[in-house]
């Protein structure tokens, strides 16, 4: 077994948190407990991608329940958890290339070290291992089963690669499955941002101007739950129907030349880049605190920030200070990354226990399909939504009403009306 860490020393630690964090996934316990019987992965290589955290140790460990032989990198460098690796690396004895805060090329070294594991599936958050993959490792795609994309940035990246016909493997969109983007996107994403905004800075969030760039399902999550911390929330977007949509959920919706002006908050989750720039710092008032819940640190201009700075200074954890030469200070989370997993602990383990679930079931999907499933972007089949949505609600003890077969009668026929 090979691993690159920082400490092992911090496997039992880890292990607390990980065994903390299983208490509330009973849907991959339950799914754990058929793959040791099954072993659907047998003889298999699976590689990941991952933020590692207590909840991805935890799918790990499912993985290896089935059979497979997995090795993990992670999909953010901010986000790894040291005394995770060290679990799992000692207690479930698997490959870990990840340590916090390592730089870019180590990042990209740690992929390519689970690529010379050769693995047969791939599991990404931000498809930069199956980006890799095409475009350095082109000699292992023959031998790849498929993969599957944890998040909504990574699917846009492998959609653009398919459209320009480069996709060469049958890649499943997680993300989109309604068991992941419907709970992860909206109520994880959105508890764990403001979490990681609260640890940052210690600042009050009522009475305040908080700017959402953004209205998809990590955009909604983050302005529920900025309003309810009593914000005044404000949403920039550019696609009309979300615009619309923010404005008749009660928020301010304008541009972002306008939203500079106003925000003591600024939080982007829109996947693209520089949705905040030079323009709108130059507009920004002083202390305006400037943070990111998408994927890549590429949505704030960081670089534009940099140089606009007459000095640049850490004043808190996770927290950057950039003094114009006016005197304005404007204050950067995370270096811009992910603040949930940055600057806390990330998405809270009872919807990652969905997603994960999507993943594991999706995995087996594939092999059981190995062959039979065409080159490109899929969606996940609406049986394992369905049946990831139903075992969350028992163990959630909640029960729900079925079709009568006079029900699903009229809901097939066309001839009844009023």
């Amino acid at each position: 077994m090979n691993y690159d860490i920082k400490d092992i020393s911090l496997a039992e630690a880890g292990k607390l948190r990980i065994d903390w964090a299983r208490m509330k996934m009973p849907v991959l316990d339950l799914i754990k407990a058929r793959f040791e019987k099954e072993r659907p992965f047998e003889g298999m290589t699976i590689g990941a991608c991952l933020h590692v955290t207590t909840e991805t140790a935890n799918l790990m460990d499912v993985l290896k329940a089935g059979g497979a032989t997995v090795g993990l990198c992670a999909s953010n460098p901010l986000s790894t958890q040291d005394d995770v690796t060290a679990s799992i690396v000692e207690h479930l004895g698997m490959s870990v290339f990840a340590i916090h805060a390592e730089d870019k090329q180590t990042y990209y070294k740690h992929i390519h070290s689970v690529l010379d594991m050769k693995p047969v599936i791939t599991i990404d958050d931000g498809a930069d291992l199956v980006s890799t993959l095409h475009k350095e490792r082109q000699d292992l795609l023959p031998n790849i089963i498929g993969g599957m994309e944890e998040t909504t940035t990574g699917v846009i990246r492998l959609r653009s690669l398919a459209k320009n016909g480069a996709l060469k493997v049958p890649m499943i969109a997680v993300n989109d499955a309604d068991t992941k983007h419907l709970f992860d996107n909206r109520y994880g994403t959105g508890q764990s941002t403001m979490d990681g905004i609260m640890r940052a800075t210690n600042r009050l969030v009522a009475g305040t101007d908080f700017v959402v760039c953004g209205y998809g399902w990590c955009g909604r999550g983050a302005a529920m739950r900025a309003k309810g911390l009593g914000a005044r929330v404000i949403i920039t977007e550019v696609d009309p129907v979300r615009a619309l949509e923010a404005a008749m959920d009660g928020f301010r919706v304008m541009p972002m030349s306008e939203a500079a002006k106003i925000g003591d908050f600024f939080l982007t989750a829109t996947g693209d880049i520089k949705v905040i720039a030079a323009k709108h710092f130059e507009a920004m008032k002083d202390g305006a605190i400037v943070c990111n819940t998408g994927h890549f640190n590429v949505e704030i201009d960081i670089e534009a920030l940099d140089a606009m700075a007459v000095e640049r200074r850490g004043i808190r954890r996770s927290v950057e200070e950039f003094k114009l030469e006016d005197g304005r200070r404007i204050y950067l989370l995370a270096d811009g990354r992910l603040v949930n997993l940055s600057a806390a602990e990330g998405h809270p383990s009872s919807v990652m226990d969905m997603s994960f679930a999507n993943q594991a079931l999706c995995a087996e999907y594939l092999v059981k399909n190995k062959g039979n499933i065409s080159i490109g972007v899929h969606e996940v089949p609406k049986e394992i939504d369905d049946m990831v949505a139903s075992s969350k609600l028992a163990t959630m003890g909640i029960s729900i009403d079925t079709l009568t077969e006079e029900q699903r009668a009229y809901l097939a026929a066309w001839e009844m009306g009023t």
